[in-house]
Formats: structure tokens, C-alpha cells, sequence
């Protein structure tokens, strides 16, 4: 998928997952996102942002790209309410939308390190969407789980392209 593509799909995932997010009953965000994972729905929600911070946090500040960045749980107290959520949600939205303008070759040829070898920035960069875009819809299975309908689903021609994984708890 072309970088400029993937930038707006991932855009559009993150700002779903800010509207399920939202969604999310505050006394419920302590519970198991699914039963056999220890991930706490609060933790699964910051999850999907921090996945785009731990990118920019490779691509700008030339961070080794490792699994363990994009888990650094909220520190405690923090991110307690879907719309503490959803508000770093803003930010990281904002700050990955500001590297995309001030990025000078979108062709995202440049060389990362990661923790899975040396691959193109194109490559993390479409591993990271699918990332997010999978979580987003893990948080619209949980609030389907509580009988509360996704606000505006994300459809399959807007994850056209990505490739996620076949089961959502992949």
C-alpha cells in the first residue's frame, strides 16, 4: 500500500478507536479485554496510540523500533477514562500528521532498526497501521461483548488493504 494511503488509513483507524474508546463504561476499563490475556481494556486502549508514538519515536528520534515500546503501559493513575484515552489519542494523532507534512521523501525508503531486523520505514510504517488497526477492531468486539454498538464501525473497504489478521485475537 502506497505511504500516502497508509497515512490516511491509519488516521481513520485511530480516530475510530478514539470513538469506541469513548464508548467504553469507565468501570469496566479495569476488566480483561478478552479472558485469556492478562490486558486490561484500559491498557488494550492506550495500546493502539502508543503503537503510533513508539513509531514516531523510531522514525524521528531514531529509536530502535523494539515490541517492548509500543507496550510501555500508562503510567498508574493515568489514561483511567475512555476520553483520557481518546485526548493522547489527539495528540499522537496530531504529532504523526505533523511528521507526514514535514517528511521529505514519502516514498518512506529510508532504513529503521528494529527489533526484527533492519527494514524500510515503509515496512514498519505498514506494520504498525495494521497494528492499530487490528486493536481497533478488538475494541469493537468488547464493546459489542457489552451490548453496545461500535459508533461507526470501521468497514472492511477501510481496512482494504491491510494485512491483519485473519482472527480479530490474533
Amino acid at each position: 500500500m502506497p505511504p500516502d494511503a497508509l497515512i490516511r488509513k491509519w488516521v481513520l483507524v485511530l480516530r475510530a478507536a478514539q470513538r469506541y474508546v469513548r464508548q467504553i463504561p469507565t468501570g469496566r476499563m479495569s476488566e480483561l479485554a478478552i479472558d485469556n490475556r492478562k490486558r486490561s481494556i484500559r491498557l488494550l486502549s492506550h495500546h493502539v496510540f502508543r503503537i503510533a508514538e513508539a513509531f514516531l519515536e523510531t522514525v524521528v528520534g531514531g529509536v530502535e523500533y523494539a515490541v517492548q515500546l509500543a507496550n510501555v503501559p500508562p503510567k498508574d493513575g493515568t489514561f483511567m477514562t475512555g476520553d483520557e484515552i481518546a485526548r493522547y489519542g489527539d495528540e499522537v494523532i496530531a504529532r504523526l500528521e505533523n511528521w507526514w507534512e514535514g517528511l521529505a521523501d514519502k516514498n518512506c525508503r529510508q532504513k529503521l532498526k528494529t527489533y526484527y531486523g533492519t527494514q524500510s520505514m515503509h515496512q514498519l510504517f505498514e506494520r504498525t497501521t495494521w497494528h492499530s488497526a487490528q486493536h481497533a477492531r478488538q475494541l469493537a468486539a468488547v464493546l459489542e461483548r457489552f451490548g453496545i454498538e461500535p459508533n461507526v464501525r470501521l468497514t472492511a473497504d477501510d481496512l482494504a488493504g491491510l494485512p491483519l489478521p485473519e482472527r480479530l485475537w490474533e
